[in-house]
C-alpha cells in the first residue's frame, strides 16, 4: 500500500517535470539547429556546447523588473501568463509517456485536449486587450482568429484516427497502432493536423500574430521579466505537446522496432520538434488573408474528404 501511495504521488511529478525540462532544453536546442542550418554558430560560451545559456537566460529573467504598465488592467494582465501554463501543463496530464505513466488516464482524453486547447487562446486574448497597447491588441486578434479557425481543421482531421481505432482514450488509439502506425492509412489527416499545430503554436510560417516587423512583438509586448518568460516557455512547451500528440496519434507512441518503451516515444517527439524548427529556418512568412483563406479552403476540404474516405473503408 506505500508503495502504490508514493508511486500515486511520484508519477504526477515525473509526468510534469517531463514537459517543464522538454520547454527548457528547447529554448537551447532550436538555437543551435538554427545554427546549424543557417552555417552560422549558435550558443557556445557558457557551459559546453553552450548547455548553461538556458540557465543564465533564466536567471536573468528572474532578476529582471516585473513592470506592469499603469495603463494596463492589472488583474487581467498577470492573470493572462498564468492561463497559458496551466493548460498546457493540465493537456500533459493526459499524455500516456507508456501504458503506465500517464497521470489522467480518461475514455475521452483527446476531447478534453481539444478543450484545453481552446481555453489556451484566452490567455492571449485577454493579454492583448488587458495591455492596452494598440499593436498588443492587433496580436491577440490575428492569434484569436488564427487558433480558432485552425482549431475546427484539427479536430476534423483526427476523427479519421477516432474511427479507426474506435475510442478517444489516447493509450487505446496507440495501442490499434501496433501493427500499422496511423500516419499510413491517415496520412492526409496528419497533413492537415500537422499545419493546424504550426498554426496553434504560433510557428513559423503562421507567426503572424508576433510578427515583430510589423506588430513589434504582438500580443506580448508590453510584458517583461517573469510574466514574458511564462509566455516564452509556453510556446516552447505547446511546441512539446503537440509533437507529443502527433506521436501518439500517428507514429505508434512509445511502439518501436525493438518493443514498447519511452525512449522510442521520446525520439518520435524530437524528430517531430526538429522538423518545425526546420520550416522556421527555411519558410517565409504569408499574409493574414492568405492563412485564413489557405485554412477554409484547402484544409478544410481535405479534413472533411479525409474523414468520408476513413469512414466510407472501416464500414466496408
Amino acid at each position: 500500500m506505500s508503495q502504490e501511495i508514493i508511486w500515486a504521488i511520484t508519477m504526477p511529478i515525473i509526468a510534469l517535470l517531463i514537459p517543464l525540462s522538454m520547454g527548457a532544453m528547447l529554448i537551447w536546442g532550436e538555437r543551435r539547429l538554427l545554427a546549424v542550418w543557417q552555417a552560422r554558430r549558435g550558443p557556445n560560451r557558457v557551459g559546453p556546447f553552450g548547455l548553461l545559456q538556458v540557465v543564465a537566460d533564466a536567471v536573468k529573467m528572474f532578476f529582471k523588473e516585473d513592470w506592469i504598465p499603469p495603463f494596463a488592467d492589472k488583474k487581467v494582465f498577470v492573470l493572462a501568463p498564468a492561463i497559458i501554463i496551466t493548460t498546457i501543463l493540465l493537456n500533459f496530464s493526459l499524455i500516456p509517456w507508456t501504458p503506465d505513466l500517464v497521470v489522467f488516464d480518461s475514455s475521452v482524453g483527446l476531447l478534453i485536449f481539444f478543450a484545453l486547447s481552446s481555453l489556451g487562446s484566452y490567455s492571449i486574448a485577454l493579454a492583448g486587450w488587458s495591455s492596452q497597447n494598440k499593436y498588443a491588441l492587433l496580436g491577440s486578434m490575428r492569434s484569436i482568429g488564427q487558433m480558432v479557425a485552425y482549431e475546427v481543421f484539427m479536430g476534423l482531421s483526427l476523427m479519421g484516427v477516432v474511427i479507426q481505432s474506435g475510442s478517444f482514450r489516447l493509450i487505446d488509439i496507440v495501442n490499434a497502432q501496433t501493427n500499422v502506425w496511423n500516419i499510413i492509412p491517415q496520412f492526409i489527416g496528419f497533413s492537415v493536423f500537422y499545419i493546424a499545430a504550426l498554426a496553434e503554436t504560433h510557428r513559423l510560417p503562421f507567426d503572424l500574430p508576433e510578427a515583430e516587423s510589423e506588430l513589434v512583438a504582438g500580443f506580448h509586448s508590453e510584458y517583461s521579466g517573469l510574466k514574458f518568460g511564462m509566455f516564452f516557455v509556453g510556446e516552447y512547451m505547446g511546441i512539446s505537446l503537440m509533437c507529443a500528440m502527433m506521436t501518439l496519434l500517428f507514429f505508434g507512441g512509445w511502439h518501436g522496432p525493438i518493443g514498447p518503451d519511452i525512449f522510442w516515444f521520446m525520439i518520435k517527439t524530437c524528430l517531430l520538434i526538429a522538423s518545425f524548427i526546420l520550416l522556421r529556418a527555411s519558410l517565409p512568412r504569408p499574409r493574414v488573408d492568405q492563412l485564413i483563406v489557405f485554412g477554409w479552403r484547402w484544409l478544410l476540404p481535405l479534413s472533411i474528404l479525409n474523414l468520408m474516405i476513413t469512414a466510407v473503408v472501416v464500414l466496408l
